[in-house]
């Protein structure tokens, strides 16, 4: 599979997102997800083979992080999807911020007499 198709698909990206700074065990993954841990269980080994992520395993358990390195190019297409998710939520944050705080006054100016 292209290095391209692989980030592609949303669910992967989301996966390299969750492992980009931190190694987390596959239940961690599978859980950030409504879909089967077979599912999560096949895009990870998508990921593995492409030498995106790094599995590491600990007893039965398995974890994984993010092989930066490995991504070369597609790294700063990863990172800038990582940027404007969080841009995103903050101005999700900060309008739901906006729209309680309107809320409260709207409910304090039927309040009064």
């Amino acid at each position: 599979m292209e290095p391209l198709q692989v980030i592609a698909a949303p669910r992967r990206l989301r996966i390299l997102e969750l492992v980009w700074d931190t190694e987390r065990s596959a239940g961690e993954i599978a859980a950030q997800f409504e879909v089967s841990w077979s599912a999560i269980s096949q895009h990870l080994t998508v990921l593995k083979t492409a030498g995106f992520v790094v599995e590491r395993r600990e007893g039965r358990g398995r974890f994984y992080r993010a092989d930066k390195a490995a991504l070369g190019s597609l790294r700063a297409v990863v990172e800038e999807h990582w940027r404007s998710g969080l841009h995103r939520l903050k101005a999700l944050a900060e309008a739901e911020e906006r729209d309680a705080e309107e809320r409260k006054a709207e409910q304090t100016d039927k309040d009064r007499p």
